[in-house]
């Protein structure tokens, strides 16, 4: 993996053609740390794919006008476990580590970078569950925009401002998550120049900080992989690994999480 990156970093290093995630004007501000402390590996194409679920014409109907058909959970259910998913990307992560090993400020702007990032990683995960889980990513997404506004203010940031940067901040959203997608399907290379895109911004000066988070990444995915969909649907329950690892072989199958008949 070192090689693969350092064979990438000059082409890296002197390309600027493609687009990073955009600095956000009027909210890169210092964060309080109250805002967000609470405390070769395989890919996702080498794991095996769903069978598409069958459906009758009502619910393709029904879909096709844009509205959700039933599902193997009710909705409530899912917009729960989604709800702890996306607490568990910004309460489980530690920023602090991120903050210190990426060389990256302590900013609104950097938080939100790192919690897109795993906030996609549990997108590609549950978008292996069907349908079920497919409504849970809008869910997901749903949440982080609702959290990103309030805390802008939290900070105080002018509602004009905040509004323009919602929706520029929505723009590199969609596009991080396309670049993310193809890094992930391609090899280290195709992976670490999608990460030093956006979550970088193309200003990475040290490859192996690159070589770093594209082992956290795979690591990370194979890992989310090996938790269980149903558990996945029920609970929403993800635990991250450390961006550093101590004990490499510590990184076993999660045991699964226990949950009440109304899955609770």
């Amino acid at each position: 993996m070192a090689l693969l990156v350092r064979v990438l970093w000059p082409q890296m290093s002197q390309s600027l053609e493609c687009g990073g995630s955009e600095q956000i004007p009027g909210i890169d501000v210092q964060w309080g740390r109250k805002y967000h402390t609470t405390n070769k590996l395989s890919t996702t194409k080498d794991s095996p794919q769903p069978v598409e679920e069958k459906v009758g014409a009502f619910t393709k109907i029904i879909e096709a006008m844009g509205f959700t058909g039933p599902l193997k959970y009710s909705k409530w259910k899912i917009k729960i476990a989604a709800l702890r998913m996306y607490t568990s990307c910004v309460e489980k992560t530690d920023f602090e580590e991120f903050f210190l090993r990426c060389q990256m400020p302590d900013t609104f702007n950097s938080w939100f970078l790192i919690t897109l990032l795993h906030v996609w990683m549990c997108l590609v995960r549950m978008k292996q569950e069907g349908r079920s889980g497919k409504y849970m990513c809008r869910i997901i997404v749903h949440f982080m925009w609702e959290d990103v506004e309030q805390r802008g203010r939290v900070m105080g940031v002018n509602s004009y401002i905040l509004k323009k940067n919602m929706i520029l901040m929505t723009n590199n959203f969609y596009a991080a998550i396309l670049g993310y997608d193809e890094g992930i399907l391609s090899d280290d290379r195709g992976l670490a120049a999608a990460l030093w895109r956006t979550f970088f911004n193309q200003k990475c000066e040290d490859p192996r900080q690159l070589e770093l988070l594209v082992e956290y990444v795979r690591k990370q995915m194979q890992y989310l992989d090996s938790m269980n969909g149903e558990d996945l649907l029920l609970t929403g329950e993800v635990s991250w690994r450390p961006l550093v690892e101590k004990n490499p072989q510590s990184i076993l199958k999660p045991h699964s999480p226990t949950y009440n008949d109304e899955g609770l």
